[in-house]
């Protein structure tokens, strides 16, 4: 596979455990307010897991995974998407948000631009526009992250099949081959019908740091015109002695394949997380 094709497949999952990576960094000299209990993050119980069918096993699972996958890729031409950014405390108050729309123009151009913005600068500036940031990158290839879920990366073990919302998913223990970061441990939830992520559950398969405790996340897939497509990140950080937050973001609004024959743009990430004129 060509280096601008493995970015592409990778950026999406990138987004999520980059997102604990950056988020918990930013965390440890943030400011944030001490808190208790034990709170976490959404995790999918809401439906009996059956037996699994006849014939399905883990290998085979990876192995359609990434066929349809590379299927989907030369499919998807480009796609632009309202992102909602918010940091939160438990409690519910929003520390600080960025609202923008991500272009993607295939097969390795990412913008953003901003159409509002507000709440903390110093989270804003230290933890959102490097999310950012990174992702434009791994979609161009300047940086190297293999987080794709394939046989190089994981270990799966089949716990059945579930239901989730309307898509009926095989369910499965996830197991990363080495400690690194930017891979994940935890659950995985996949489209029995078209073998596509539709949700994850997890936390980075290496620790940050000695400053953190915790880092989950959750991702959510939705169906959009046939692709799968990310609908909500969730990421949870637990520091020591400064307490949780958590980063959310919301992929609202897709606007699937209509650039197929625009030429591709010059990307310099920098200029592009800039707050438009539309305020």
């Amino acid at each position: 596979m060509r280096r601008k094709d493995r970015a592409t497949s990778r950026s999406k999952l990138t987004l999520s455990i980059g997102a604990t990576a950056m988020f918990a960094m930013f965390m440890r000299v943030g400011e944030a307010q001490a808190q208790t209990g034990d709170v976490g993050l959404p995790q999918w119980d809401a439906a009996v897991v059956e037996p699994l069918r006849l014939g399905v096993n883990e290998s085979q699972v990876l192995a359609q995974l990434a066929a349809h996958n590379e299927k989907r890729k030369s499919s998807l031409h480009d796609y632009t998407v309202l992102r909602i950014y918010q940091v939160i405390d438990l409690r519910g108050k929003v520390h600080a948000e960025k609202v923008g729309r991500m272009e993607f123009l295939s097969p390795d151009k990412k913008t953003f631009t901003v159409t509002s913005e507000s709440g903390s600068g110093v989270v804003r500036n230290m933890a959102l526009n490097p999310l950012i940031k990174s992702e434009i990158e791994t979609a161009a290839g300047k940086e190297h992250h293999d987080s794709a879920i394939s046989a190089d990366n994981y270990s799966l073990n089949l716990l059945g099949e579930q239901q989730v919302g309307p898509y009926r998913c095989f369910v499965a223990e996830v197991q990363p081959k080495r400690k690194d970061k930017y891979l994940f441990e935890g659950k995985l939830w996949i489209d029995v019908e078209d073998y596509s992520v539709v949700r994850i559950e997890g936390h980075p398969a290496k620790k940050l740091s000695f400053w953190i405790q915790r880092a989950d996340f959750v991702r959510q897939y939705q169906k959009i015109d046939g692709f799968w497509l990310p609908q909500k990140d969730q990421t949870l950080v637990q520091v020591r002695l400064y307490g949780k937050k958590v980063l959310t973001i919301d992929h609202r609004d897709y606007v699937v394949n209509v650039v197929r024959s625009k030429e591709p743009r010059t990307i310099i990430p920098e200029a592009a997380i800039a707050l438009t004129s539309s305020r």
